[in-house]
């Protein structure tokens, strides 16, 4: 089961090049950045309000993982997640999204932080160094943000979604938010050891997603790690979590329920 899980990881976030025929709104920009932590450089896909260039305010950040399938079809395997289209739609709800490339071949080793005994990876810290000591720094000179914790939100799902909780669970000073879509918690049991000896502050939130075909021990795994969490003190309303009947590891899953998790998440403070 956990091969033919990881088989689909390497499939779904295989690569396509951009051409005239993207469908990523306007409002999608990117641009290349050295990440000296990975020895490599990354694109940025970043996504500003409609509101953005007549406006002096400043926004909310949503940092995502896998941007390739986050905005347009061309870049994405098996479809979009439409996030640049939803939110296109909305008023008074402004966000900036950054979106980070996954590393294709390197994806498994980027976006574990911990290794799996039999696949390896191991890096994602290092990934996660990235975001906090490169790229945030980028976008909070370059684009006009609310820099603050409270106002920093990170999404991902699979091994993103995996790493979107590590990230939020082990760096709260950076992250308060975490959108956490079929996480891959099997890779290690490790992360359950995280989240039991960290400190999670009431300001935290989780929206766990995970779809009932999505193999045998995704929904529990989801279940124990909101167990875990709730008795060792989170109250009930810094999560929500979400079992949808016959979803399966893919792109219309998580794209399909971005909208409801982006509400949840951003509500409050975000919305000043």
């Amino acid at each position: 089961m956990k091969r033919r899980f990881l088989l689909i990881l390497f499939l779904v976030f295989l690569t396509t090049q951009v051409d005239a025929q993207s469908t990523a709104s306007k409002q999608v920009a990117t641009f290349k950045i050295e990440a000296p932590q990975l020895k490599t450089h990354k694109t940025i896909w970043v996504y500003t309000p409609k509101t953005y260039s007549d406006s002096t305010k400043t926004y909310p950040v949503i940092y995502m993982f896998d941007a390739q399938n986050l905005f347009d079809a061309k870049t994405s395997y098996v479809g979009e997640w439409k996030v640049d289209e939803y939110l296109d739609t909305l008023k008074n709800q402004d966000v900036i999204i950054v979106g980070i490339e996954h590393g294709n071949e390197k994806r498994l080793e980027e976006l574990t932080p911990y290794p799996h005994e039999t696949y390896g990876g191991g890096k994602g810290d290092t990934f996660i160094q990235f975001i906090i000591n490169t790229v945030k720094p980028h976008i909070d000179v370059v684009y006009r943000t609310k820099p603050e914790a409270e106002h920093t939100t990170i999404f991902g799902s699979s091994l993103g979604g995996l790493m979107a909780f590590y990230a939020t669970v082990s760096y709260p000073e950076t992250f308060s938010k975490a959108g956490v879509f079929s996480p891959s918690f099997w890779v290690s049991s490790k992360i359950f050891d995280l989240a039991t000896t960290v400190e999670i502050p009431s300001s935290s939130k989780f929206y766990f997603l995970a779809g009932t075909k999505e193999g045998e021990s995704m929904v529990p795994d989801l279940e124990k790690m909101v167990a875990l969490l709730i008795s060792k003190g989170v109250k009930p309303s810094q999560i929500q979590q979400k079992v949808i009947e016959g979803g399966e590891h893919n792109e219309a899953l998580w794209g399909s329920n971005f909208p409801t998790a982006f509400q949840w998440l951003m509500t409050s403070k975000d919305q000043d």
